[in-house]
């Protein structure tokens, strides 16, 4: 390739990664050079514009039509361009949280490389959204893994952090390794890494041992990445990463990761499998065929991440089963893949109305727990009596995820819950077990309700809320609250900036 060539490409469709990485080299050469009496909680400030400034970039592109650039293997589509936006936004949150974030064992030393590793990890992420080839997917997720393993663990002297570290090393290696296992059955089955090029040849396939084969890599791509996204029974790492890591890693790794782990498995499975035959006479689709499966997932994943957050003490710990949960009511939707009934908008209004309501969560914990030095869920006893803002903004989050009327929550809920119902035949049971689940969750939830506004404070002492916090915390009520009475702004939003993602490919 020459350097006309090179030249001639559409890199403006890549300014929103340009500024992110350009920002982390910065952040980079100022941690290493500025002398150690400069707070390092300043390049928060520097990575938050940043990553404002790749969000601007990104809403002027939005008009721009399909980009493909580097034979393919990156390109800017709606697809790409709405996850983007709730990458971005996202990010944007959890660097409020990072520049406020004081932990009792402190991370002095390492606050700088915390801050570039983060948008490392979300450089990583964004790529994942645009990658139209498996090496670049390949690169994406192992830049947003690698960076994810090292923040868990970047307080080197505390314990927990450093056992999650490990456990999410291990559990992340492995689903790696399979992850790569399958993508080595289709680059061996269609002798390419380009998904376009990959689907076409892929859907011409009628021989019942190519149909195996690809059903066969179909199971190992969904389990490597079902580790990404901690559905059951591949969630075991997230409970104690989840408590072991700072809380703004945990936020990024619920909100942020998660909605990376999503959309790379539906680039991957509906790029691929959306037009491959589920039999050798072409009666079903695959999706038709192998639905039932990843209605298995989404029940399994529902009924534990619900259940076993009944027995948890610890916020974090019990926040890691909530969104356990949540990653089962999203698997829901897949299940409907291949259909008509699959939408788009209900699975990108799902993920932001759980961006904010998450996110506020996590921002109430951070100051509470800041405050009482504990994570368990009796330091929110007697909030409401300390800190009237603290305990309504946590609660509009916990009635968010709990699914209460009025909110965004419900809203997402109610769409994933139609959808099921929507199926030709419909997933009756799945439903059913959707609705009780979010029943038994109320259980916990309402728990946290109870200590907020119910119960006698153990402590008298009234949080302080940094500025960037009350910021956060005000945009998640208010988005909840809008989207939850109105959400036909968001829907709106969508359809008239990514139409009906037709050019997804």
């Amino acid at each position: 390739m020459d350097l006309q060539t090179m030249l001639n490409y559409h890199w403006e469709a890549m300014i929103p990664e340009f500024i992110i990485l350009g920002t982390a080299v910065l952040l980079t050469l100022l941690d290493l050079f500025w002398p150690p009496y400069i707070r390092r909680r300043m390049l928060a400030w520097i990575g938050l514009i940043g990553i404002l400034l790749s969000l601007l970039s990104l809403l002027v592109i939005l008009p721009v039509e399909v980009v493909s650039i580097l034979d393919d293997s990156f390109r800017l589509d709606s697809f790409a361009k709405a996850f983007k936006l709730l990458l971005l936004v996202g990010a944007a949150f959890v660097m409020l949280l990072a520049e406020s974030y004081e932990p009792k064992e402190g991370m002095k030393e390492q606050r700088g490389e915390f801050y570039y590793l983060f948008l490392t990890a979300l450089l990583g992420a964004m790529i994942m959204t645009s990658s139209g080839d498996l090496i670049t997917l390949f690169i994406g997720l192992e830049l947003l893994s690698i960076s994810s393993y090292i923040l868990a663990g970047i307080r080197k002297h505390h314990t927990a952090s450093n056992e999650a570290a490990m456990k999410y090393v291990i559990s992340g290696g492995i689903s790696t390794a399979i992850t790569l296992f399958g993508m080595s059955y289709l680059y061996g089955l269609t002798g390419s890494t380009n998904l376009t090029a990959m689907s076409m040849i892929m859907k011409e396939t009628v021989d019942t041992q190519f149909l195996y084969l690809f059903g066969l890599a179909f199971f190992m791509v969904l389990v490597g990445l079902s580790f990404k996204i901690a559905s059951a029974p591949f969630h075991m790492w997230a409970p104690d990463v989840y408590q072991g890591a700072p809380i703004p890693v945990t936020a990024f790794l619920s909100v942020v990761s998660k909605t990376a782990g999503f959309a790379i498995i539906l680039r991957i499975l509906l790029t691929l499998y959306r037009d491959v035959w589920g039999d050798a006479v072409g009666a079903f689709s695959f999706f038709e065929s192998n639905s039932i499966y990843i209605a298995f997932l989404a029940g399994i994943t529902m009924i534990i991440g619900n259940v076993v957050a009944l027995r948890q003490r610890n916020l974090k710990r019990l926040f890691a089963y909530s969104s356990i949960a949540h990653a089962g009511y999203l698997l829901v939707a897949f299940a409907t893949l291949g259909s008509q009934y699959f939408l788009f908008d209900t699975f990108w209004f799902y993920l932001l109305a759980y961006l904010f309501m998450n996110l506020g969560a996590f921002a109430v914990i951070q100051v509470v727990s800041g405050n009482t030095e504990q994570e368990e869920t009796d330091m929110l006893s007697g909030l409401y009596q300390r800190s009237p803002w603290l305990a309504v903004a946590m609660g509009i989050s916990i009635l968010s995820l709990a699914g209460i009327p009025g909110t965004a929550g419900f809203i997402a809920k109610v769409s994933i819950f139609l959808g099921a119902f929507a199926m030709d035949p419909g997933f009756y049971v799945l439903a059913a077990i959707m609705a009780g689940t979010t029943v038994i969750s109320y259980i916990y939830y309402f728990g946290i309700l109870v200590q907020l506004f119910l119960r006698t404070p153990n402590i008298q002492t009234k949080p302080k809320v940094p500025a960037g916090i009350n910021i956060l915390l005000a945009v998640c009520v208010v988005m909840t609250i809008i989207f939850g009475l109105a959400p036909n702004i968001a829907f709106d939003f969508l359809h008239q900036q990514f139409g009906d993602f037709i050019d997804f490919q």
